[in-house]
């Protein structure tokens, strides 16, 4: 049976977004990500041709493949067709929900105050975005945790190797590493390596 894409997140405590203007060689990206312990990796809908990365991503050992800031039903529905695992949504969107459902697809749905994360669950969420997680930081987190000890949280935006840990001690399932680890100018010039180095020295402070 297929780990679900929930399941490694949960399990790795991080997942990876990238958002650059192209992406050269996504096999090598995902797996240089994917080796240093991030296999969770979100391309996003602010990538140019993301689909067509995409569908060549899912080749990638190890990896598991998703595509956020997905708007509508349409992107939703393209980006499964495309070989995402799991959907990340940057707000409340109730047709990328239902497309999700519809084919046993895990959406991430981003949200912010505690209505917005009741409800982002009533709409099926199979995890919460907290976005953006720089405005209040970690200790908001920790107070989303006391109406909602189950729910699963994971902070987006600002988390870096410097706060990732007191985001994850604070009741996060898990963190999103951004730029902080999968810079556009590292992405653009193939630096693979460097990219592989960045992310286990994240998924080291996390500890």
């Amino acid at each position: 049976m297929t780990t679900s894409a929930i399941e490694v997140i949960r399990a790795d405590r991080v997942l990876s977004v990238v958002r650059a203007p192209e992406i050269p060689d996504p096999v090598a990206l995902a797996e240089a990500l994917a080796s240093a312990g991030i296999r969770a990796l979100e391309l996003t809908f602010t990538t140019p041709g993301v689909l067509g990365y995409l569908a060549a991503a899912t080749a990638a050992e190890g990896a598991v493949l998703g595509v956020g800031t997905v708007l509508t039903g349409e992107q939703a529905k393209a980006a499964i067709d495309s070989g995402a695992r799991f959907l990340v949504t940057p707000g409340l969107r109730t047709d990328v929900a239902e497309v999700a459902a519809q084919h046993d697809i895990p959406v991430v749905m981003g949200a912010f105050t505690p209505s917005e994360v009741l409800t982002a669950l009533d709409l099926g969420a199979a995890a919460v975005k907290i976005f953006p997680a720089r405005a209040l930081g970690p200790g908001y987190l920790k107070d989303l945790r006391g109406p909602f000890p189950d729910v699963a949280l994971i902070p987006s935006g600002g988390v870096n190797a410097g706060n990732a840990a007191e985001f994850l001690a604070a009741g996060a399932i898990a963190v999103t590493a951004g730029t902080d680890v999968v810079s556009p100018s590292d992405v653009a010039a193939g630096r693979w390596s460097e990219i592989a180095t960045r992310a286990a020295s994240f998924v080291r402070s996390m500890n």
